[in-house]
């Protein structure tokens, strides 16, 4: 198992607790620490036998840390649980994932059903977007939660099921190690978000599937939500939007394309920014 962890602090600790109580023997955990001074990675290689720290030397973004920590591994380990520090493990999922890989052959990486704090279910199996509804997506999801593009885009209208998916939340997966490495694992580019959609989609394109198991279950606390940090946050979020999109259209003659697309996710970030800076404001006043 990895876990990339950036002033990660309580929630590492729930993290490995939780893993703890729902396996008969604590596996390996490899920690690729992004430059933290918390001290939480040191206190949990000290606690637990089986967790080793990696520094990585700086913040190096999330898919190059998991890269560097998944690099770490036994070449011959066969599955790898790449996992975001502030998820909190529930019985059985890691046995439910590990038994749907052996029934999906081709499965290059494994999901499981996410819940929100609060219970709700976070919509983590998606179709790849394409530029249409992409764009639709980024530009209403926001101020149109139920237009068609987003609707599309999270596969809302269906049922939480195991089946094939366009690509699975970064958040908790359990991947194949040949088809990650195969593919060359997460696209270091991608500093922060969009690096499981490409993932799930270069995993795709190779002849793998990305299977959604919701017989497994996992919270994801969001301990390091954007709305912390917006102006650090959300332009990184739509860099990677446009990275995503622009890998997909290249050529000279779609240079017009990228550069519309370019400017119109600079001027949506700037206005998301002074959006989140307003409501953070409001709710400060109060």
């Amino acid at each position: 198992m990895v876990t990339v962890t950036y002033f990660s602090g309580d929630h590492l600790v729930t993290f490995l607790r939780s893993l703890d109580a729902v396996t008969d023997v604590m596996p390996q955990v490899i920690i690729a620490d992004n430059g933290s001074d918390d001290g939480a990675p040191e206190r949990a290689e000290q606690e637990y036998d089986t967790v080793t720290l990696v520094r990585t030397g700086g913040n190096i973004g999330y898919g190059g840390a998991m890269n560097r920590g998944v690099a770490e591994l036994d070449p011959d380990v066969e599955f790898v649980l790449i996992s975001n520090p502030d998820v909190e493990w529930k019985p059985g999922a890691i046995d439910e994932l590990m038994a749907a890989a052996q029934r999906w052959p081709r499965a290059g990486s494994l999901g499981p059903l996410i819940r929100e704090p609060d219970g709700s279910i976070y919509p983590s199996a998606r179709r790849v977007p394409d530029l249409v509804s992409g764009t639709g997506h980024a530009i209403l999801g926001t101020v149109w939660k139920s237009n068609p593009w987003t609707a599309a885009y999270r596969a809302d209208d269906e049922t939480p099921s195991e089946r094939p998916v366009g690509w699975l939340s970064g958040s908790c997966l359990l991947v194949r190690r040949e088809a990650f490495d195969a593919i060359g694992g997460f696209d270091a580019r991608y500093f922060m978000y969009m690096e499981d959609v490409d993932l799930g989609d270069r995993l795709g394109k190779a002849g793998w599937q990305n299977v959604y198991v919701p017989s497994a279950e996992v919270v994801h606390t969001k301990g390091h939500s954007a709305g912390r940090h917006p102006e650090k946050m959300l332009p990184a979020h739509h860099r990677s939007a446009y990275r995503f999109q622009a890998d997909r259209n290249p050529g000279p003659w779609r240079a017009p394309l990228r550069l519309a697309l370019r400017i119109g996710l600079e001027v949506r970030s700037r206005l998301a920014v002074r959006a989140a800076r307003r409501a953070s404001a409001s709710e400060n006043s109060r």
